[in-house]
This record gives C-alpha cells, sequence and structure tokens, in this order.
C-alpha cells in the first residue's frame, strides 16, 4: 500500500464522513486507493482498524459490529467484491445494515486485463445481491456521497455499495522493466 504523503481531498472527505457517522470499526484488505483512510483509522483511538485477508471477512465483521452495537464500514477493490457474494446474502436474510467503499479498478485508463471483469460487474453484482449503489463520480463529491450512504445504511437499514470510479483514484502508474 503506497501511501500518499499529500493525499487527494477527496480521500480527507471520505474519511470525515465515517468519523462524523460514528463508525468505530474500519475493516479492510489493504489497497492504494484507500490508504488515507486506512491509515486515518489506524491511528485514530476511536476507531478498531480489522485488517482482513479476504474480503467475505469484512462482511462478517460489518455484521458482528452491528449486532454488538456498533457501526463498521469495510473498505475494498471492485476485485475483491466477487470473494463476497455468498456472505452478501447473510445481510438481507438477516437484515443487517451495511456500507462498503469500493475503489474500482477494470475502468478508466486499466492497464492490467485481469481486473476488467470483475470491474465490469461489480455494479450489477451488488444489485443482484440487494446492495443500493452509490457512486462517487467527481472527487469533489466523495464526501456528500459517503456521508449519505452512512445514513442510508446506518439511520434507514439499508444496504449499500459506495463505488469510486478509476478516473476520480487516477491513474494507476507502473514502471516498466
Amino acid at each position: 500500500m503506497n501511501a500518499n504523503p499529500n493525499p487527494p481531498p477527496w480521500q480527507k472527505d471520505i474519511f470525515q464522513a465515517i468519523k462524523d457517522a460514528g463508525v468505530q470499526q474500519v475493516a479492510y484488505v489493504p489497497d492504494a486507493g484507500h490508504s488515507y483512510v486506512i491509515k486515518s483509522a489506524i491511528a485514530d483511538p476511536e476507531i478498531t482498524d480489522v485488517v482482513l485477508t479476504t474480503e467475505e471477512e469484512g462482511v462478517a465483521v460489518a455484521a458482528g459490529a452491528w449486532l454488538g452495537g456498533q457501526r463498521a464500514v469495510l473498505l475494498m477493490q471492485s476485485s475483491g467484491v466477487g470473494n463476497c457474494m455468498n456472505m452478501f446474502s447473510l445481510l438481507s436474510a438477516a437484515d443487517i445494515p451495511f456500507l462498503t467503499i469500493v475503489t474500482m479498478r477494470g475502468e478508466y485508463a486499466e492497464f492490467n486485463p485481469w481486473q476488467a471483469p470483475m470491474g465490469r460487474a461489480t455494479q450489477a453484482a451488488m444489485e443482484l445481491m440487494g446492495i443500493h449503489v452509490m457512486r462517487v463520480r467527481r472527487p469533489e463529491d466523495a464526501h456528500e456521497v459517503v456521508s449519505a450512504a452512512l445514513d442510508g445504511a446506518f439511520m434507514a437499514g439499508a444496504r449499500i455499495a459506495v463505488l469510486i470510479g478509476q478516473d476520480v483514484i487516477g491513474r494507476k502508474k507502473w514502471e516498466r522493466n
């Protein structure tokens, strides 16, 4: 996870929305697109950060947090959504509020062909499992969209995924050997 010493404002906005909503647990698989939120959660004494070995564990963490009286957010990359499909059924079967924030791959300027299939299928897969999808399409909308999603999940009891487009995150830059 490469940490940007000067993260874009939208990353700070997402963490602020999480703090403002009283989220107490942040579960994640390390991801550069979420690096600022992850580092901020680790540094915040009011938030328990839960590093996962696979994304579906995060669905169980979020469910357990809710059952224990806490709010949790799952951070993942679009490639991890496919890993969660069976676990998503737990959310609707037990009527558990849920919020995941997903950094997208396989979209804008993607160089890795392995990322494209799940990137194309992420929104449809979430919707198929009864998860409402919201998108951050412009960096300046990040706080509002994430804040609205947090209200929808924890005040209205919805299951929501916020997808952050690859064009918002920025092009990945890799050096060729």
